[in-house]
């Protein structure tokens, strides 16, 4: 069975052929050289001698050159330049043996027919050659980029797996509190539970969903997480959009949201908070969530979380123009995100 690259060979010289024999047609009806249809059958029989040379030439002898062969190299190049400059002439005579190559004008002597003829390869080779090459060069490039996107597709895949999981079990931890004192808000806890587990098993499989999705189950994990705490905990979250359909990468944003709450609210003993604000206007978008912690000065630790990390190296992927800030002062943290929607890979 053939590989896939010798059929696109193939293919690729399917056009070639009939391109060289076209250029050969165009020049000699710009010649106004007269008997055209005799000229054109001519062309046609020099064109399958230069097209069979050339394909073996550069398809299965310049791929085996090597330094380590140079000798034997040189003589495999010199028995071509004979098949040109010999092997044309004799295809030609061939041709007219057998009554399908047509003599036109004067007759001319042997050494300038033959001069002729090796003129006409030498164009075929520089022809068949700078095409060919082109050829590979913007295939090569082609799949570079295809395997680039694959690459980045498949990155961005396990970053979803690490995320998806790590906000599952988190959000588990604080049904289990709730169960673990027998609180009465463990069932509306495992409704909401319920509703984030369904959107991120059968919504979460497009690379794009509306953000009025993600601000539903961003208000679920919100009322999951204050159901933990009493009336201290103060949590502010409000949106300004244009358009709820706007596409946005799902649950793209819930890190920053998770982080507020697991190291920030969670380690506060005085007046915890979290404040969420999303804005989204002329597809640029502005998330920002400030939190209080339990120190009055930031260590640099909190970059380094899994959430936070992988929300970094999504956006890498993702998009070409977005900046991710974070910044911890006395007792609070704030993380503000911007991202031109427009800029998405």
């Amino acid at each position: 069975m053939k590989k896939l690259s010798d059929i696109k060979h193939y293919q690729l010289y399917l056009w070639l052929i009939p391109g060289f024999l076209v250029l050969n047609l165009l020049e000699d009806l710009a010649q106004q050289s007269g008997n055209f249809p005799a000229r054109m059958v001519n062309e046609v029989w020099l064109v399958i001698f230069v097209s069979v040379v050339n394909y073996r030439l550069l398809e299965h002898t310049v791929p085996k050159l090597s330094w380590k062969k140079a000798f034997s190299g040189f003589f495999t190049l010199l028995l071509y330049g004979f098949a040109y400059s010999i092997g044309l002439f004799l295809w030609r005579a061939l041709g007219l043996t057998l009554h399908i190559f047509t003599a036109l004008g004067e007759p001319v002597p042997l050494e300038d027919r033959i001069g002729t003829l090796l003129g006409y390869s030498i164009s075929a080779i520089l022809f068949f050659a700078v095409i060919r090459h082109l050829y590979l060069h913007f295939k090569l490039k082609r799949d570079a980029q295809q395997l680039l996107i694959v690459s980045q597709q498949a990155e961005l895949n396990y970053l979803k797996s690490q995320t998806n999981p790590h906000f599952l079990f988190n959000t588990l931890n604080n049904i289990y509190s709730l169960a673990r004192d027998k609180s009465d808000l463990a069932p509306e806890s495992i409704l909401r539970l319920s509703k984030i587990l369904r959107y991120m098993l059968y919504e979460t499989g497009e690379p794009y969903t509306a953000v009025e999705q993600d601000l539903k189950i961003m208000e679920d994990y919100i009322a999951l997480e204050k159901l933990r705490y009493d009336d201290t905990l103060r949590v502010s979250f409000n949106y300004d959009l244009e358009d709820m359909r706007q596409s946005l990468p799902p649950l793209l944003l819930i890190p920053l949201v998770e982080n507020a709450f697991k190291h920030g609210a969670s380690e506060t003993r005085e007046a915890p908070f979290v404040d969420i604000h999303l804005s989204i206007k002329n597809r640029q978008l502005y998330f920002v969530v400030k939190n209080s912690t339990g120190d009055p000065v930031g260590n640099g630790n909190v970059q380094t979380q899994i959430g936070l990390s992988n929300l970094r190296r999504q956006l890498e992927l993702l998009y070409k123009d977005y900046s991710l800030d974070v910044q911890q002062g006395n007792f609070q943290f704030t993380a503000t995100l911007k991202i031109n929607l427009a800029s998405h890979v």
